[in-house]
């Protein structure tokens, strides 16, 4: 019950900062341009000055090996999801136009902008480097094989999908790769670099809680949560994405410790399992309309597991903690 009663407390703390970004954006405190470059500072600045310091200040080098783990549970957690997911449009008869969306919807996540401020309001700092074995295989599948799902389903058949490699090493991952050497050649790097240096990168990487929030919230507005319709076909993604893919993330999980004895941190493995109930991710109606996809459906998707998760977590939590 604490722990239930915990993360209750961490997830009305950030309904709060949605909040906040949805209220001023009612009033037209914010523009277009300001949420745009909101979502840039966020991913190319603040998120990996916060990852940079969380790497030198809660991991070493030695963990690295122990990551591996955690990396083969998500790619094989997504090869499952899409198998299910495929099986699941097939059985519910999900039409052409909203096929791929479902499939994609289910299985990619919004690991930056909800999935870290969750993590970090329900586990502190330290499951950082825990959360990025999940955002760096989410990232890769979404550019790749979920696009091309979506892709796949274009009525107009006249776009081919075009990989962008910028996708498969973004802002937030560099964060990280410079952060290596300074664990391997400067193990106490957070307390060895000059003050003003880690004060500025910890002041500035505190920033992405707030304003990633801030940001969901204005999204929420602009896309209208009154719009979203309950539909047969947006539930079965709904309870996909809430459902089926924890699931699978904890069968996995649970597999490998009872089956193989493969035991993970407790904090590694929680994470995993949040990390896959967290919503869909946030430019699935951007690729919609690129891929000719139902926009609408898309839209509703996004808009209602943003606001649902804060339902969900709380029970995983309670779940977990069993």
């Amino acid at each position: 019950m604490a722990v239930f009663w915990t993360s209750i407390q961490s997830v009305l703390s950030i309904i709060i900062m949605m909040a906040i970004g949805y209220v001023c954006k009612g009033k037209g405190w914010f523009d277009d341009h300001f949420s745009k470059s909101l979502s840039q500072i966020i991913m190319k600045v603040a998120l990996p000055c916060s990852i940079f310091m969380s790497m030198l200040d809660r991991f070493k080098i030695s963990q690295l090996k122990s990551l591996s783990v955690g990396l083969v549970y998500v790619i094989i957690a997504f090869v499952i999801g899409y198998i299910i997911s495929w099986l699941l449009v097939v059985v519910c008869r999900i039409p052409a136009n909203q096929r791929g969306l479902v499939m994609t919807g289910i299985n990619g996540a919004n690991t930056v902008f909800i999935g870290m401020p969750l993590n970090v309001a329900l586990f502190g700092n330290v499951s950082i480097p825990y959360l990025l074995v999940y955002y760096i295989v989410n990232t890769i599948v979404i550019w790749t094989f979920g696009v091309w799902v979506i892709a796949a389903y274009d009525p107009t058949t006249k776009n081919k999908v075009s990989i962008d490699w910028k996708h498969f090493l973004p802002a937030p991952l560099w964060g990280f790769i410079v952060a290596i050497p300074f664990l391997i050649w400067m193990p106490n790097a957070a307390t060895q670099l000059p003050t003003f240096v880690t004060t500025t990168l910890t002041d500035v990487g505190a920033l992405v809680t707030p304003l990633s929030l801030i940001y969901i919230g204005i999204m929420l507005k602009d896309f209208g949560i009154q719009s979203v319709r309950f539909s047969k076909n947006l539930n079965v993604a709904i309870l996909g994405r809430f459902v089926l893919s924890p699931i699978i993330m904890f069968a996995l999980i649970y597999a490998g410790a009872h089956g193989l004895h493969v035991n993970m941190a407790s904090m590694f493995s929680k994470t995993l399992i949040i990390q896959a109930a967290t919503p869909s991710f946030a430019v699935l109606p951007i690729l919609a309309d690129q891929y000719h996809s139902d926009v609408k459906f898309a839209t509703s998707l996004v808009v209602a597991t943003s606001c649902l998760f804060v339902i969900v977590v709380p029970i995983i939590m309670g779940i977990l903690s069993l």
